[in-house]
């Protein structure tokens, strides 16, 4: 494989509302649904040789109109899901302050956690890096479709551009049903040619409540 779209699933209820959703399956609300749609054909023009997917309702639901628009069956890989949260999981920023303040603290501030239900963002870049070495090590050449989640999108950019979690932390959260494009050099390398591209026109990006609430004011 010689090109990697990594691709956010749609919204879910738990987006809106700000909710910790982790490896909690949820599923997309209607607004999501929606999303998947507009977005299936687009990514479908890629012409997709594999299609491979977190095993979680959410990221499925997401790469199932690319798969019929293209006829590319749907891999599952537990591995592409998205951070573990443990007891975060279902919990809004203020919840989760409240309940946890210590470790609420060192997540704003940028620093490790220390709940040990908690995966750190070192094992979830281990973990998906493991599902992205088998995709793009694998005999069949061309373009995958990686659909997965917010944290484990930024950590597969992250870790096949060969960051380390500094700038990897600097990247925004991809917006839902968006996804980015990453190419393998001749040289070798990987580059990055978009990140955070989707239907809706530029100006929207960022748009999302949870995306608006972590802005400066």
């Amino acid at each position: 494989m010689n090109r990697l779209l990594v691709v956010r699933h749609g919204q879910t209820e738990w987006n809106i509302a700000g909710r910790i959703q982790g490896s909690s399956d949820i599923d997309l609300d209607e607004t999501g649904r929606r999303q998947a749609v507009e977005a299936g054909p687009e990514l479908a023009r890629y012409e997709p040789a594999r299609i491979i997917s977190s095993d979680l309702r959410r990221a499925i639901d997401t790469a199932k109109p690319v798969s019929e628009a293209t006829g590319v069956e749907i891999e599952l890989d537990k591995r592409l899901q998205e951070r573990g949260y443990g007891p975060w999981e279902g919990l809004t920023g203020a919840e989760i302050a409240e309940q946890f303040p210590e470790d609420h603290r060192r997540w704003r501030a940028g620093e490790p956690l220390q709940h040990p239900d908690i995966e750190t963002w070192n094992e979830l870049h281990r973990r998906t890096a493991e599902a992205v070495r088998d995709i793009i090590d694998s005999d069949v050449d061309g373009t995958a479709v990686v659909v997965c989640h917010g944290g484990s999108a930024r950590q597969i950019v992250g870790g096949i551009l060969g960051w380390d979690q500094v700038p990897t932390s600097s990247l925004s959260g991809m917006d839902n049903a968006h996804w980015a494009d990453l190419r393998r050099m001749r040289s070798g390398k990987w580059r990055m040619f978009g990140y955070n591209l989707g239907v809706p026109a530029p100006h929207t990006v960022g748009a999302s409540p949870l995306a608006k609430g972590q802005l400066a004011r």
